[in-house]
């Protein structure tokens, strides 16, 4: 499985969920839109780990820069 997503991706996902789990934390989202967005935010989580958005491959997508060989 390639990486198709750069490093401005992965951290853009990463404070979005940061931003989603503190939300949820302190009480501002609750009931069914604090648990599809807290599933969404697992999902950008995993995804910034791994560096592969199903998604991407999908929508023929990829943010990380290709290295060009010389």
């Amino acid at each position: 499985m390639k990486t198709n997503m750069g490093n401005s991706d992965r951290l853009i996902r990463l404070m979005v969920m940061v931003v989603i789990v503190v939300l949820y934390w302190l009480g501002y989202l609750t009931g069914v839109w604090a648990m599809v967005l807290l599933i969404v935010a697992g999902i950008f989580f995993l995804t910034s780990l791994v560096g592969y958005c199903p998604l991407y491959t999908l929508l023929r997508i990829q943010t990380n820069r290709k290295k060009v060989k010389s």
